[in-house]
């Protein structure tokens, strides 16, 4: 009887196992990560890595929060400390000065749920920051935002930033009448997605399951404010997320399920 050991290279049919698993593992990351990506009509405008991490979910480049010299491009995210930091007070107190003075007509003295502008306290500071920061360049468009923000410095961002990070969250916008349970629908997109449809799931970006810099926390914001700007994104009309990554997403949804999905958020705490 043979008792040529199973795990060796003398052994052919292991040699051949191996070798087949290997070849077809380097056949799969070149059609995955280099050839797919290439197909995608937006690669020669983003290049590859670009569009590597846009398949992935994951922004191309970190900004670890040392000022640069010029406003930051859209696609750079600031991270969040590493560990739970207390917010300096000062910055918090700039940011409260700020705030009153220019953003609670819309946003609400301690930015609470509005109809038509987002619910600001308790939000991620990073969050705040991008989106602040992308008003002030251009990237992200709006008439009442781009006068307001346009002469402010990079630290009145992050003053702003931590003021409403600080704040506890706001009440959820949208109750749901007593007995009615979420739409199922919703649900299912909000923690399952849709693969079929290349609709990642929203909780993956947005909390609940995970959550990736610069998203957003939706929970108990305006229904209103939600789904308008899930449709400025399906339109293209939005163009500050990274990577396309809403767009891709929104763009594959139908009006219904947008309504649905920013309801369902809406009720959320």
């Amino acid at each position: 009887m043979n008792q040529e050991r199973v795990f060796s290279l003398r052994n052919p049919w292991f040699t051949l196992s191996v070798g087949g698993t290997i070849a077809i593992a380097v056949v799969s990351i070149l059609i995955g990560f280099i050839w797919l990506p290439s197909a995608n009509n937006a690669f020669g405008d983003r290049g590859l890595w670009a569009t590597i991490c846009s398949a992935a979910g994951a922004p191309s480049s970190w900004y670890g929060g040392t000022n640069l010299t010029g406003p930051a491009p859209s696609e750079v995210v600031v991270l969040p400390p590493l560990r739970r930091v207390r917010a300096d007070a000062i910055s918090i107190g700039r940011g409260a000065t700020i705030a009153t003075q220019n953003c609670s007509m819309c946003h609400g003295v301690l930015g609470t749920v509005q109809v038509t502008a987002p619910a600001l306290a308790g939000q991620y500071a990073d969050v705040i920051y991008k989106e602040l920061r992308d008003y002030q360049t251009g990237l992200r468009q709006n008439a009442i935002m781009q006068p307001i923000i346009a002469a402010r410095s990079d630290q009145d961002l992050h003053d702003l930033a931590a003021y409403y990070a600080s704040l506890p969250g706001a009440p959820a916008a949208g109750v749901p009448a007593t007995g009615t349970e979420p739409d199922a629908n919703a649900v299912k997109l909000a923690m399952q997605g849709d693969p079929q449809r290349n609709i990642a799931p929203c909780a993956a970006c947005h909390g609940q399951l995970d959550r990736k810099g610069a998203a957003p926390w939706l929970g108990g914001q305006s229904s209103v404010y939600l789904a308008a700007q899930l449709r400025a994104f399906a339109s293209g009309a939005r163009r500050n997320d990274i990577n396309e990554q809403m767009r891709n997403v929104a763009r594959r949804m139908t009006p219904a399920e947008i309504d649905s999905l920013a309801r369902y958020y809406a009720a959320m705490q």
